[in-house]
């Protein structure tokens, strides 16, 4: 029983991880209509940073904020190179963040080699009856949750998230209305870069992080977002916890090496059931 709780838990934690590069996507795609194909190089990114800011004597929390910032400034960058021209195409900037995504393997290389890097979390674990849980496990889920929370305020009750929501809602009329689309597009890919250099700090502790880790977590994240139609992020909260349960479930009772196609079977089975029922909707309609 204890270590079916442990695996619990640590699916829950991977799963906030997913959480967070889900919501990247989300938060992108829903300002820009773009995918996002450099959302998990936001994560990698981070993990790296932060542990290259430990190692030179950064104390905690410093060193993980710097982190997640180096993940925000990133998602800056590639929003100019993806949305920063007016009148840029979609299909045109999720073709520039795929090859920006695959340049970067190239950059992380060079910097920090191409063998994995972790740095240690917090230490210990709470006892809850005869129940051990890692600390990190609890800080990762606390901080997430917290983030949700930040998120939710952030979208209603500030004007740069209702402006933001404006744009996903309805462009052309925010734009009537004076609202800057493609600075809110930008803003977003900084949003999304802080939330993917975020799960990368929390994430990489738990799980360390090599240059193509990037991989695993955007078809992750990527999976647990369409389980939300690539617009609610509540939802794809829900799709990442389901996602980092079944891995750890599947890692630990049946084969590891498995786990990674738990996504790409979820993300099929979610792709072919939205079509079934968008068609069944559009016959009903007509």
């Amino acid at each position: 029983m204890n270590a079916f709780v442990q695996d619990l838990l640590s699916g829950i934690a991977t799963g906030c991880t997913f959480a967070l590069v889900a919501t990247g996507f989300v938060v992108i795609y829903r300002v820009s209509r773009v995918v996002n194909f450099a959302q998990g190089i936001f994560a990698v990114l981070a993990g790296m940073a932060a542990e290259s800011f430990l190692a030179r004597g950064i104390p905690h929390p410093m060193g993980e904020i710097l982190g997640v910032l180096a993940g925000a400034l990133a998602g800056g960058g590639v929003g100019l190179a993806a949305v920063g021209r007016r009148n840029t195409p979609p299909l045109a900037s999720l073709i520039i963040t795929l090859g920006i995504a695959t340049g970067a393997y190239a950059l992380l290389i060079l910097i920090w080699g191409d063998q994995p890097v972790s740095y240690a979390g917090i230490a210990g674990t709470t006892h809850a009856g005869p129940i051990r849980i890692q600390n990190q496990f609890l800080l990762v889920i606390g901080v997430t949750a917290l983030t949700f929370a930040a998120l939710a305020a952030f979208f209603g009750r500030t004007y740069l998230g209702k402006a933001l929501t404006a744009c996903s809602s309805n462009p052309h009329a925010a734009r009537l209305v004076g609202i800057d689309v493609r600075a809110m597009s930008l803003i977003a890919f900084v949003l999304g870069g802080a939330l993917g250099g975020l799960a990368g700090v929390l994430l990489t502790p738990i799980q360390p992080v090599s240059f193509d880790s990037d991989v695993d977590l955007a078809i992750n994240g990527f999976a647990a977002a369409v389980f939300g139609g690539i617009v609610s992020p509540g939802l794809s909260l829900v799709g990442a916890l389901v996602l980092g349960i079944a891995e750890a479930i599947v890692a630990g009772y049946f084969i590891p090496s498995f786990q990674t196609g738990v996504a790409l079977i979820l993300l099929l089975a979610l792709m072919v059931w939205q079509a079934t029922r968008r068609r069944a909707t559009e016959q009903e309609g007509t």
